[in-house]
């Protein structure tokens, strides 16, 4: 039977490139696949870019407000698997409906993206993922202390902060970047700093 995967990790974990490699091996067995990233997503445009250099273009570059059953059906029912880049950004209903799709037409779907945004808090489509999906990856990167990364921080002009607004891609505001950080460096530089639970 047909897996809804979610493979997810903090910044920097190679989530793209990792997608990439995996439509690759799809494709050298002689599979299709089909390629999809939310359109708010605007880094490479229409294109999946990995932090390495390679890229692809998407076969669909999928809005907020559309339906992969109403709009994209005759697409996705002659392919053998469904790979989705940045899938944070998809919508709930999107989520169900490729779940659905895994149950219904027997096709595998592998979502690449993040579980949490830069306050901790899980994307509406990463809590999705969770609660209906088969299978979880977790890709692992490291915090500059050396320790495993789980978390997402925020810089705005070199620094920490947790607040502003959620959806903000990486590289689409020259001030804003994001940094990989363990659980203990997040707390110190983003909790800690900002005086928030301060012991």
């Amino acid at each position: 039977m047909a897996k809804l995967s979610f493979r997810y990790g903090a910044m920097n974990a190679g989530k793209s490139t990792h997608l990439l490699q995996v439509a690759y091996n799809f494709e050298e067995n002689g599979k299709k696949v089909l390629l999809i990233k939310p359109s708010v997503d605007t880094k490479g445009d229409d294109k999946v870019v990995s932090r390495i250099g390679a890229e692809r273009k998407v076969d669909i570059l999928l809005k907020s407000e559309d339906s992969l059953f109403d709009n994209y059906f005759n697409l996705i029912k002659e392919v053998d698997a469904i790979l989705v880049d940045e899938v944070q950004f998809l919508k709930k209903e999107q989520i169900t409906e490729l779940w659905v799709i895994t149950k219904e037409c027997d096709i595998p779907v592998l979502c690449f993206g993040l579980k949490t945004d830069f306050q901790t808090n899980l994307f509406e489509a990463s809590k999705r993922l969770f609660e209906l999906g088969d299978e979880f990856i977790e890709l692992a990167t490291i915090c500059p202390c050396g320790k495993k990364a789980r978390f997402n921080a925020r810089l705005v002009n070199g620094n920490y902060t947790d607040s502003g607004n959620v959806i903000e891609i990486d590289g689409s505001n020259s001030s804003i970047e994001y940094k990989p950080l363990c659980g203990k460096c997040y707390y110190k530089k983003i909790m800690k700093n900002n005086n928030k639970y301060n012991i």
